[in-house]
């Protein structure tokens, strides 16, 4: 997504407002998709199936909150499993297995950075509903999480979670291309959970208030924010606090859906920053990582799944964790109890 758009999508009216009759058709031919899709299977998976994902475009923090629900979801008992279409990878062949090894080029850059930040079994492949049955022929867990699957009918789901950007919330409402909906706002009367990433309108609870958020009144609707954990030398493996950037000049580089939460991360860490933003998914070459003299190479843990084997001495990954309320957890725990037992036996 380029910052036009974005600034179209996200700032005040609809100044592409002519596109009009291509958002009519994007609606009708996502409609008869859905329909399509849902006619397609009547009978559920053997294994509940959680879904992550959002109705906007670009990046909400799908991928920190699905690392985080895998954790919850296995210290509970369970053995999850993740599947993915795995954008901007190209395989050979389908389904693929992804290990912490496995290169961004094949299996995608956000697969890998979920094997190596979760440990457990990540399978890649845009028939999702082929993936799954992959995972469950080959017995690699009881629960499966669909990474930004919400729009991906062909999986059945028994959870569906939407997440949103706290500051961009829905643009200007409209459906792409007038504006950055996938779907319409009524969709999410049909989804289990809403998770904001970076509000201060939360109860003590998590909770977000009824309409405080872009006028959304879901009764399951939870804060969530990023917190940064730790500095990782891309070619050492160094481990620094994310407080050390305090004062530092560096350059930033990032390659996702909302490269400015990144650089206001950095900005709110004292980071005195060179913000350079790259498309989603960007494919990293050397020359993109820059040569200021006497700045570090901060980037994001995405990002740093594509540069490791060409990363200079100053490289460095910041990692970011989701944090949410106990009250979402223990939801989102009963809903998936009341679905299926954990196999623990």
């Amino acid at each position: 997504m380029t910052s036009l758009i974005e600034r179209l999508w996200y700032g005040k009216g609809r100044p592409l407002l002519i596109l009009s009759p291509f958002s009519w058709i994007y609606r009708a031919v996502s409609d008869a998709r859905r329909q399509k899709a849902h006619d397609a299977y009547v009978q559920k998976l053997p294994v509940p199936v959680v879904v992550v994902g959002n109705i906007t475009a670009g990046g909400t923090g799908k991928s920190p909150l699905t690392a985080w629900l895998v954790d919850e979801i296995r210290s509970a008992g369970w053995r999850p499993v993740i599947l993915s279409r795995g954008y901007g990878g190209k395989s050979a062949g389908y389904p693929l297995l992804v290990t912490e090894d496995t290169l961004p080029a094949l299996a995608g850059d956000e697969p890998v950075m979920l094997a190596q930040a979760t440990s457990v079994p990540v399978v890649v492949d845009p028939d999702r509903r082929r993936g799954a049955a992959f995972a469950l022929d080959n017995a690699l867990g009881d629960v499966l999480i669909s990474d930004d699957g919400l729009q991906h009918y062909r999986l059945p789901r028994d959870i569906e979670l939407a997440v949103f950007d706290g500051a961009r919330g829905i643009g200007n409402g409209a459906l792409i291309p007038v504006g950055p909906l996938r779907e319409p706002v009524s969709r999410l009367n049909s989804v289990d959970f809403v998770v904001v990433n970076g509000t201060d309108t939360a109860d003590e609870n998590g909770l977000v208030p009824l309409h405080s958020f872009a006028g959304i009144a879901h009764p399951q609707m939870y804060a969530m924010r990023l917190k940064p954990t730790r500095l990782v030398n891309l070619k050492t493996g160094e481990t620094r606090s994310p407080e050390s950037l305090q004062g530092q000049k560096i350059r930033a580089i990032a390659g996702i859906g909302n490269p400015t939460r990144f650089f206001d991360t950095l900005k709110a860490l004292g980071a005195k920053l060179i913000a350079v933003p790259f498309p989603d998914h960007h494919r990293f070459r050397p020359e993109d990582l820059g040569t200021e003299s006497g700045h570090m190479l901060v980037m994001t843990a995405k990002d740093g799944v594509k540069c490791r084997g060409f990363a200079p001495d100053n490289a460095w990954v910041l990692y970011v964790e989701a944090e949410l309320p106990k009250a979402f957890s223990e939801a989102v725990l009963a809903k998936l109890r009341a679905c299926s037992g954990p196999s623990t036996s």
